[in-house]
């Protein structure tokens, strides 16, 4: 009789895929307890094709980031230091540009600069590095600091979000990427991340820069501590956000990596991968995108995930340091040429975009 009732329940969640029904919280509690795996691949790869058709979209994108110098003691976090420790780094503007002009070629479209959450660089600091930058390849766009970066920023300086957010961007900031969500859930942040800012922070903030013209993305932390019904709870607040700004390019599932962290525990399995990409294309019905970040992922498994509702596989990075501090076997970038690979072999088709998603070539 379960069963039956589980049967009805999930022809009954198919039916609404199909008719472009939004779903309910326990619509998508039902999804995350689910063990079919081809059942989410499915309705998942519906969706996706729905709005991507076969295309797989990357980009030629480079990272620096420019120090691991942190206020914050994440304990999901392998890569922040305090300052004084052995393995501690602090880029000059000087060295940051010299790391850009490493990493930068003339095919590169997009430079992603994270870091820690510094505590004495200031707001003038990092918008002259963005203005040095811009000055330097004009033709780049600039994803840069995530919002708990630019918050810690802001207040260093005497000046509310907003008010940094518009030097910033007059500095030549182009999005925001989307880390700092980790799980709005109260609880694991408590547990997680008691420094950092809440949940509710991470969204207003996000709200505040979409009201300023300025995309972002979107990401969740999983795999470590959070329950089934806190990734739900995160993906719906993404998308009443996104209802409300439509400001979100992307979202981005990230699988948590245990290695050299305070937390500990294990590494995200491939099921769970699947169904976490799945669910969440599923769900969020009003992200055009869902991406496979492969440094977390594994090229291998990024490349099967274009089956599960995945459409954009991020690009070819150039030196990522914030996952294999964290025990990332991946590699640290990879080509254009393998790229393409990934995408031809699994059945689609590759489509360079910009960091907006404008197709090039």
């Amino acid at each position: 009789m379960l069963e039956k009732r589980h049967t009805r329940l999930f022809r009954d969640i198919s039916r609404k895929v199909v008719a472009g029904e939004r779903l309910s919280r326990e619509d998508g509690f039902s999804l995350m307890e689910c063990d079919d795996i081809f059942y989410l691949g499915t309705l998942a790869n519906q969706l996706r094709e729905k709005k991507n058709g076969s295309y797989t979209y990357y980009n030629i994108n480079a990272h620096v980031n420019p120090s691991n110098i942190c206020i914050n003691s994440c304990r999901f976090c392998a890569f922040s230091r305090k300052e004084g420790d052995q393995d501690a780094y602090d880029l000059s503007l000087e060295e940051i540009i010299g790391k850009a002009r490493e990493a930068v070629t003339g095919r590169t479209t997009e430079l992603h600069i994270v870091g820690g959450v510094h505590p004495h660089k200031d707001l003038g600091f990092y918008t002259t590095v963005l203005s040095t930058i811009k000055k330097t390849f004009p033709y780049i766009h600039l994803k840069a600091f995530t919002v708990t970066e630019i918050q810690h920023m802001a207040e260093l300086a005497g000046v509310c979000f907003e008010d940094a957010l518009k030097e910033l961007k007059a500095a030549g900031l182009g999005s925001i990427p989307g880390g700092g969500a980790e799980i709005f859930s109260s609880r694991v942040r408590k547990k997680l991340c008691p420094n950092k800012i809440s949940g509710g922070q991470w969204l207003e903030l996000h709200r505040i820069t979409h009201s300023l013209g300025i995309r972002s993305n979107a990401t969740m932390l999983y795999g470590h501590i959070e329950t089934p019904e806190e990734r739900i709870d995160h993906l719906l607040r993404l998308r009443d956000l996104q209802q409300e700004t439509g400001g979100f390019l992307a979202f981005i599932p990230l699988a948590y990596h245990p290695y050299n962290t305070a937390l500990g525990g294990e590494k995200t399995t491939g099921f769970l991968d699947l169904k976490v990409h799945a669910v969440s294309r599923i769900l969020l019905d009003n992200f055009d995108h869902i991406k496979a970040y492969w440094i977390m992922t594994g090229p291998d498994m990024a490349q099967i995930l274009q089956s599960f509702g995945v459409d954009d596989l991020d690009g070819t990075v150039t030196e990522e340091k914030i996952t294999h501090a964290a025990g990332a076997t991946t590699p640290v970038s990879l080509d254009e040429e393998y790229l393409r690979h990934l995408i031809f072999s699994a059945g689609r088709i590759p489509m360079e975009r910009n960091t907006l998603y404008e197709a090039i070539g």
